[in-house]
Formats: C-alpha cells, sequence, structure tokens
C-alpha cells in the first residue's frame, strides 16, 4: 500500500490522491480515542484554563482570538458535527475544516439525502439494510481522517449507524474498515422503523458484539422519545427506562460499560423555561448512569430554520452539559430546515461549543447545583417515575408486551397516558418470522460471533479453520468499488475539477461548485408581501430557484427579515482576479528610529457629526498598542470635529499627519469628509507637506486614490499599520 502524502494546510486536500489505491487501504488505527485533559490544566497565552484538553497543532481560533494572542482553547469533551452532504467525496473537505475549528466526532449519517433505506449496498443477502454506505465511502473517509488527524495533531473519531435488518452485516463492515463510533439502538428500529422486534433484539446482540471487539464507541437513540412525542418534556421517565433498557441489554451482548453512551438530549427550549425542565433530567441520567458517558445533543424537534435561535439554544444546552459532565457535546444546526446541510453552519455549531466552554472554563469549581431544594425535589421525582415506570413493563410481561401496548412516547407524564405512544405489533413490522434458530452443533468460523459457537475441542480462535477471518486478516476483504459509472465519486470528481484543481471559483454551500448562495435583508412589508418580494428580489438579482428558507415577522406591519437561497450560474476566473499586494510592515525597531528621527507628530480627531471615539482611541493610545507606542506625539481634538479646524490644528502644531476617524457613512457622509480633507489641504497649500488617513468601519484600503488621501484604513486596524504607512510615506517624500 502507498503511503499518502502530508496534507499542506495551504493546500486544497488532493480528493483523486485519497481515491488511489483504496482497495490495499488498511485503517492505520481502530477503537474509540478520548481527548488528552491534563489534570493540572492547561495554560495559553496569558491564561490559566481549568477544564480544558491539550490544543492543537494546527487550528482555526474563534474571530476574537486575535486579541488573545490567537489562543484557541479546546474543550475537555469531544466536540461532534454532523456531515450528511450525500456526496461523501464533499464530506472528506468538510471534515477537514470541522476538524480545524476543533471537532474530533465527525458524524457521516447520510450518503443518499437521507437517513435510511431499506436496502444495503453491499454485504448482505438480506436485501433489507440500515445505512445506505459502501465500503468504497468508509476507506475514503477513514483514510482522509487519517491524513486530517495528522494535520491538526489529535486523534479524529468517524461515526455512522449500525441500524436495520442488516445491522450485524454493518457492524462487521465497521469492525473491518477502522470506524470508531457508531448508533445502535434495537428500540430506535422496534420505535421508529417498525422493524420486527424480536428480529432486532437478535440483530442488535450480534451487532452490539462485533462493535465491542473492534473497540466501537456505542451512542444509542433514546433520545428520539423526547424528539418525537408531542410534548418532549412530559417523556422524561421513559427516556430513563430506554437507556436502562439498551445499557443492561448492551452489557448483556459483552459490551464494556466504557464503550457505552447515552445520547442525551434536553426535552425543553426557549420560550419555555428550558432550565426546569433539562437541569433536573440531566441530573437524573447522570445520577442512574454513573458507569456510562454522556453524549449531549441539541433537541432537533424545536430547531427551525433560524441559525441564530439554534445557537442560543445551543448555548444554553452547552452550560447545561458543562454543569453536569457531558463526555460528546454534539452540535446540531438548522440545516434539515433550511433543507441544505451548509459547510459554515457545521464550523458555527463548533464555534458555539468553544466559545461557550472558554467564556465558562471551570464553572463546576466556581458554583455548585443546589440539590437541597426544587433541582433535588425534581430529580427525585424524574427518577421515581422511571423506576415505576420499569415496574409496570415488567408487570405486563416485559419490553415487547409494553410496546404493543403503546407504553412508549406517550406524551403525558407518567403515570398519565394519553394514548398516543407508538405502538407496535410483535409478531410483524419489517423481517417478522426471520429468525432462524441455531441447530445444536452449529458453528461459524469467525471471531466476534454472539451466541452459542460450538467449536472442535482444543480450538482457541474460530477462524483457524479457515486460516483468519475478514477482522483478523484484512486481506480476505473484497473490496468493491461503486457499480455505476454515472452515478460515481469519480464522474462527480471530474465534473467539479475545475473548481477543485483549476482556475474557476463558484459559491458553495454543500457540494463543490454547486453555486448556493445565502441572502439576507429585511423587507419593510407584512409576511405574505415579505415573502414573495423576497423571491422577487432574487430573481432580479439573478439566482436561479430561489427559495425562502427563513423569515422572522419584526412586526407585523413594519417588516421582516428575510433570507433567500439561491445558485448562481456564472464561474469567477482567478486568474483575472487583482489581488492587493501584502502589506510589508517595517520592523518595530525600524518604526521606531524614523519616528525620533523626525519627531514625528499627528494631529487627529472623529470628524464632520461623528460622535464615535473608540476606533481612533485605539490607534491612538499605547494601552491598545497604538501609534503611542511608537514614540509618535498626537493632538486629539475629540469628536464632530469640523475638518477645518483639524487642519488650522495641524498648522498651528506643525504636524506631519492628520488622522481622520469617519464612522458614519449614510448618504457617503464618510467619503464625503476624507475628499474635503484633500481638498481644503489643497486650498490652504500644505497637500504636499502633510500626510492625510482617514480610517472607519466602512472605508476599505482602496479608497485612498478615490478620495485623494495618502491612505485608507477599514476595521481592525491596528496602531502599527498607521504608523508604518507615515514613515514610508516621509521615505517617499525624502523626509526621512
Amino acid at each position: 500500500m502507498s503511503k499518502p502524502q502530508p496534507l499542506d494546510p495551504n493546500k486544497k486536500m488532493d480528493l483523486e490522491a485519497i481515491m488511489e489505491d483504496l482497495e490495499n487501504y488498511r485503517p492505520t488505527r481502530k477503537g474509540w480515542v478520548w481527548r488528552k485533559v491534563p489534570a493540572s490544566g492547561v495554560k495559553m497565552g496569558s491564561f490559566h484554563f481549568h477544564d480544558m484538553s491539550e490544543p492543537l497543532k494546527n487550528s482555526i481560533g474563534l474571530p476574537a482570538s486575535k486579541y488573545f494572542d490567537y489562543i484557541d482553547p479546546q474543550p475537555s469533551c469531544s466536540v461532534t458535527t454532523e456531515i450528511a452532504s450525500g456526496r461523501f467525496e464533499d464530506d472528506l473537505r468538510r471534515m477537514r475544516m470541522a476538524a480545524w475549528n476543533g471537532a474530533d466526532h465527525l458524524m457521516v449519517i447520510r450518503t443518499t439525502g437521507q437517513s435510511h433505506i431499506d436496502g444495503l449496498m453491499e454485504g448482505t443477502p438480506e436485501g433489507t439494510g440500515g445505512v445506505p454506505i459502501t465500503r468504497k465511502q468508509i476507506r475514503a473517509s477513514r483514510k482522509a481522517c487519517d491524513l486530517i488527524e495528522a494535520e491538526v495533531g489529535r486523534p479524529i473519531n468517524f461515526h455512522s449507524y449500525v441500524s436495520g435488518v442488516a445491522g450485524p452485516e454493518v457492524a462487521v463492515l465497521f469492525a473491518e474498515e477502522g470506524i470508531n463510533g457508531a448508533h445502535q439502538d434495537p428500540q430506535y428500529n422496534v420505535l421508529y422503523r417498525n422493524i420486527n422486534m424480536y428480529r432486532s433484539f437478535v440483530d442488535a446482540a450480534e451487532a452490539k458484539h462485533v462493535m465491542a471487539s473492534a473497540g466501537i464507541f456505542q451512542i444509542d437513540g433514546a433520545h428520539n422519545a423526547n424528539a418525537t412525542a408531542k410534548a418532549g418534556w412530559m417523556v422524561l421517565p421513559e427516556l430513563m427506562v430506554q437507556h436502562g433498557i439498551n445499557c443492561a441489554f448492551s452489557v448483556a451482548s459483552g459490551m464494556p460499560k466504557d464503550l457505552i453512551g447515552l445520547s442525551t438530549v434536553p426535552p425543553n427550549a426557549p420560550p419555555a423555561p428550558k432550565l426546569w425542565y433539562d437541569l433536573p433530567y440531566a441530573v437524573a441520567l447522570r445520577d442512574f448512569f454513573s458507569e456510562y458517558k454522556m453524549r449531549a445533543q441539541q433537541n432537533t424537534r424545536y430547531i427551525e430554520a433560524d441559525v441564530e435561535e439554534a445557537v442560543r439554544t445551543h448555548t444554553i444546552d452547552t452550560l447545561i452539559s458543562m454543569l453536569t459532565s457531558a463526555d460528546i457535546q454534539s452540535t446540531i444546526t438548522p440545516d434539515e430546515g433550511r433543507n441544505v446541510p451548509w459547510h459554515y453552519n457545521n464550523i458555527r455549531g463548533v464555534q458555539t461549543v468553544k466559545q461557550t466552554w472558554a467564556a465558562l472554563d471551570g464553572i463546576k469549581e466556581l458554583v455548585s447545583l443546589n440539590l437541597n431544594g426544587p433541582l433535588g425535589e425534581m430529580t427525585r421525582d424524574i427518577k421515581e417515575r422511571a423506576v415505576i415506570f420499569l415496574e409496570e413493563v415488567l408487570e405486563v410481561g416485559g419490553y415487547f408486551a409494553a410496546v404493543e401496548q403503546g407504553f412508549f412516547v406517550d406524551s403525558a407524564a407518567y403515570p398519565e397516558r394519553n394514548g398516543d405512544g407508538i405502538a407496535r405489533d410483535g409478531q410483524g413490522g419489517v423481517a417478522a418470522n426471520t429468525i432462524v434458530r441455531r441447530d445444536p452443533d452449529y458453528m461459524a468460523p469467525v471471531c466476534a460471533h454472539f451466541g452459542d459457537n460450538h467449536l472442535p475441542s482444543g480450538l482457541n480462535k474460530p477462524c483457524n479453520l479457515i486460516d483468519g477471518c475478514t477482522l483478523c486478516n484484512p486481506e480476505k476483504i473484497v473490496y468493491i468499488d461503486e457499480l455505476d459509472p454515472e452515478d460515481s465519486a469519480a464522474r462527480r470528481l471530474e465534473m467539479t475539477l475545475p473548481y477543485r484543481k483549476g482556475d474557476l471559483i463558484r459559491p458553495e454551500a454543500e457540494w463543490a461548485g454547486d453555486g448556493t448562495v445565502l441572502l439576507q435583508f429585511m423587507i419593510p412589508e407584512s409576511e405574505a408581501l415579505a415573502r414573495e418580494a423576497g423571491l422577487e428580489v432574487a430573481r432580479k438579482l439573478g439566482l436561479q430557484d430561489p427559495q425562502v428558507i427563513n423569515l422572522m415577522v419584526l412586526q407585523p406591519a413594519e417588516g421582516c427579515f428575510v433570507e433567500v437561497k439561491g445558485k448562481v450560474d456564472f464561474d469567477i476566473d482567478k486568474t483575472t482576479l487583482k489581488i492587493p499586494p501584502k502589506v510589508e510592515l517595517l520592523s518595530e525597531e525600524e518604526l521606531r528610529a524614523a519616528v525620533k528621527k523626525v519627531g514625528l507628530t499627528v494631529v487627529a480627531a472623529t470628524v464632520g457629526e461623528d460622535e464615535h471615539s473608540v476606533g481612533m482611541r485605539e490607534i491612538l493610545d499605547i494601552k491598545h498598542g497604538g501609534i503611542e507606542k511608537y514614540g509618535v506625539k498626537y493632538h486629539y481634538l475629540g469628536t464632530s470635529v469640523p475638518i477645518s479646524k483639524l487642519i488650522d490644528a495641524a498648522i498651528e502644531t506643525g504636524a506631519h499627519a492628520i488622522l481622520i476617524s469617519t464612522i458614519i457613512s449614510h448618504n457617503d457622509t464618510h467619503r464625503i469628509q476624507m475628499k474635503k480633507l484633500a481638498e481644503l489641504c489643497q486650498e490652504k497649500g500644505i497637500r504636499d507637506k502633510m500626510i492625510l488617513i482617514a480610517g472607519g468601519t466602512q472605508v476599505t484600503g482602496d479608497m485612498a486614490a478615490e478620495t485623494g488621501l495618502d491612505a485608507t484604513f477599514g476595521r481592525g486596524t491596528h496602531g502599527i499599520q498607521v504608523v508604518d504607512a507615515m514613515v514610508k510615506n516621509l521615505k517617499a517624500r525624502g523626509v526621512i
């Protein structure tokens, strides 16, 4: 097997290279890996963090990290992002972006645009399966993860689903190919996919045993109850019972407790009083299931198409996770509401966890949960109701009988019932009557096989009979490439080649070169009019197939915030783009020497009728690394200063430069003030003697030539850039 070249942080991932030699690829490791969390905490920049994992070798920090020496603290928990584009070759690029931003649990849940279909692509004679996943997809993804984890300096856990009637076959596939985590829950199959309950549990026993052999971390699916019930906050006792059944069954199937995770989903969301439901439930779970890992996930039931709404709720969820100890924090975005899995929403979700975790670092050392008051009472109530629920399940004849009577996903507060639970026929459902009892002398010459396996005496390893099974001898695995030459990764890569390796650029949100863009604007009309007006705006801008994906009423009569997605049908040729040369700043020593030599002095003010002062003070004051730090003397005249007064002050003080700040941009006020400065200096005959510089949030670097100034700076400018511009101007004029 050829060894792939390491990734270059400044180059795109070579997808064609990853696809090469897949038939000979073998995973470099198997099993789940947790983050390394130093007991003494982590020192980063000026700060000591109490509850963080080791930092990454390469990463992208939060937007504000530039103010803190670009530190990028990583939460102690694993962080999930869910990738569901349906094109695995594009998912590989998305994995890399997510990992650079801090995700180490990558869940790929779709290959054909839906979670499950009744057909497995390969490896089963049943014809009825779970996730439509192929060996090629898994190998390419795990191979990419190998490269990504080397690039970021942290193991990446790759995850998918073991579900459907073909669950055991999928588990074997995952064990062979180095999948690190997977959902597996026989109750999910029964309640939500109507798979025969007996078949589901028989299959689950085999699947769990195989998963355990490969160190695959299991996450259950009990959370679907509070994401499905009419009133999810009412089904908390049932959730506890579902978790308990799956944990007990997993252990009985041979799965170690440290490989078992509960998928915990907060049952409520604002505008409901979320904390009074979600916090007691989280505490109750930790009390009952302290031996198991917790994976916290936002409740998708309450996510609409508004990204900001999802982020706000996600922040509260992360707070609860920190107070009650979550081992994995999942990030959910409103992509399903938008019907497009956006690349950058994955990143937003990961950033929400990072930002909340950093802000609340060590919170359990500062505050404690008061279990002597309402929190303790509510927690105890949930646990008592769960115990009574389980007792009733046993009284009616066990889990299968309880399902037949509709015990589960009933939206009433137990022990009350609304009669709207999901009921399944124990003798019906998908794959009913397909369980075959093993013969007394049944023997299977394979490893990781659940149940009685009557091997010949003296045989320690079953697969010795066949010189190794595929779990022990991967050379026996039959690799199947894609069967349809038209609907294949190779064909799709060929179509997107100009955008990935050529000179063409097109916006994307889901797939390479998909041309999808998002418009956001306010329409000052009612909801019905705003929706249609939004679509018409998109059409007039030339977008194809525009769709309103989010509309927020600001006030019924005054207007709505509208988000429209659409597609562009044109490309940008990168060879025609004129990229401004990067400004190489003079060294601090050279700047200080030049400033001292001429005694550089400036006058500065916010001009016009503008009362903003913060931006200018940051450019001037030594406290903020302003020009004062480099020895520049300044005369600050304040805010709302007329241009003429500023020029007079410059003449009187013998200043070398005039600095103006102009934040207000209505009616192009900023441009007007900038041009006026140049024109008045020309009239007074000092233009050639004075360096003129302007800055503001709406100012750009190319406005200098347009307005007649020597330099212009926008948002994010620092004092050293302004000093550099002044010194270079003085050198150009022969003053230095």
